[in-house]
């Protein structure tokens, strides 16, 4: 077996380039294939949310839907199945500064900031700050995108509920953003959004390297499908339990409405927003979602990695 010296030989000439070209294509497969969970989660997470019922924003009627499957299907249903994939386009430009920015970047720490051991092992805790680290950059830097998509994916409800559409498209979406908030409209909610993300690719990033890793050193799995397969499930599940009360969060505050200042009306902070959402529906009412939160980032995680793994095996590229 070759050192990771030697791996490093056969890499591309621009190596760093190669690597977040790749990772973009690889988020763009999973998020293609798993994007009608995303909006299915992004639904049950505003329904019956105590703030804008309080505000008189809302809609007075009780939820439409019930559960991850029943959203799923009455939006197939009511509003057109090409629904399911609103706001897919703002996702996809999200994912090329996210992932391409967060997977770059873990490397980078794992490889010459932070160190591997001598052995060359990768400490959990080194796993977990460079995890947290990658994921709190790359979020931050795409956190407009992540606005859009999420306003965008709200429209099908909003149309139901008899109000005007916010946005006509991802350009108008924009546009409409910074001219009403300016720069500071472009990042509203990134602060919750920055916080999901860190705990996510703590549990995405650390778990999937450390558990890879792991299953490579100690077991007799050797590094293919199979132990690509078990890290990635292994990663999806406790990146969606650690993630989702930060994505409940993130998803009603970047989808109040706002002032001409572009202040939100329904929440001062994401501490606020916390507080109001346990104090008015509970603290279950922070795993709103969770299921199909799950559901996708099981899926998302694994086509993600197959798809990274084999796209760089295939590029020469050495395995993560």
């Amino acid at each position: 077996m070759g050192t990771f010296q030697d791996e490093q030989t056969k890499l591309p000439k621009w190596p760093r380039l190669t690597k977040f070209t790749l990772s973009v294509c690889a988020a763009s497969v999973a998020e293609l294939v798993t994007f009608p969970l995303d909006l299915t989660k992004t639904r049950l997470q505003m329904q019956g949310e105590a703030a804008a019922r309080r505000s008189g924003v809302g809609s007075s009627a009780q939820p439409t839907y019930r559960g991850m499957v029943r959203t799923a299907i009455g939006i197939a249903r009511e509003e057109g199945p090409l629904k399911l994939w609103q706001g897919v386009t703002p996702a996809i430009y999200r994912h090329v500064v996210y992932s391409g920015g967060r997977m770059l970047a873990y490397e980078q720490l794992r490889e010459s900031v932070l160190g591997r051991n001598a052995d060359g092992s990768f400490p959990l805790w080194k796993a977990a700050v460079g995890g947290m680290v990658a994921g709190a950059v790359g979020q931050f830097l795409a956190s407009p995108t992540d606005l859009v998509k999420v306003q965008m994916q709200m429209e099908g409800r909003r149309a139901l509920e008899g109000k005007e559409p916010r946005v006509r498209g991802v350009s108008h979406a924009f546009i409409k953003i910074f001219s009403e908030g300016g720069i500071r409209g472009l990042w509203a909610g990134w602060v919750p959004n920055v916080q999901r993300a860190a705990l996510v690719n703590l549990g995405d990033l650390t778990t999937y390297d450390t558990v890879k890793h792991f299953l490579l050193r100690n077991t007799p799995v050797e590094d293919n499908s199979i132990c690509h397969s078990l890290a990635s499930i292994c990663s999806g599940l406790v990146a969606a339990t650690m993630g989702t009360p930060a994505d409940v969060v993130k998803t009603r505050i970047m989808n109040q409405p706002r002032d001409l200042h572009g202040r939100g009306l329904l929440y001062k902070s994401s501490i606020d927003c916390l507080i109001q959402s346990v104090k008015g529906e509970g603290f279950w009412s922070l795993y709103k979602g969770f299921l199909p939160t799950w559901m996708r980032m099981a899926p998302w995680s694994m086509t993600f990695w197959l798809t990274f793994e084999q796209i760089r095996k295939a590029m020469g590229v050495s395995s993560f």
